[in-house]
């Protein structure tokens, strides 16, 4: 049983994470990233992100090499293709007004 996935990065990445053995019909938690230039525009984003239902938790981190803080926000869901797609769009569209933009996102699998 091969699912079949859009072919575009969403896509591919969760083709990727399917072949790895990850069960994409179940929660999992997904880990979307928003860079910011601002260390007080990324803690902003993160308390306001965490008030929303979607994200349960969100990390901000500064990225050592290149100086760009990072919130990575926690979000349980199944990794659905049009779902992932609506949630990391709502979460930039969040991030915008924080002068944040969106770097894609990752799945954090528990090993089985």
């Amino acid at each position: 049983f091969l699912m079949q996935f859009p072919d575009n990065d969403n896509g591919q990445l969760l083709a990727e994470i399917s072949a790895a053995g990850v069960d994409l019909s179940k929660m999992q938690q997904i880990d979307f990233y928003i860079l910011f230039e601002q260390q007080v525009d990324a803690e902003k984003f993160a308390t306001e992100i965490v008030n929303d239902a979607l994200v349960q938790t969100a990390d901000v981190e500064k990225c050592n090499d290149t100086g760009v803080w990072e919130v990575i926000a926690h979000v349980q869901m199944v990794p659905e293709h049009a779902l992932l797609g609506q949630a990391e769009q709502y979460i930039e569209s969040i991030a915008n007004s924080f002068n944040g933009y969106g770097d894609g996102w990752g799945l954090d699998a528990e090993e089985a």
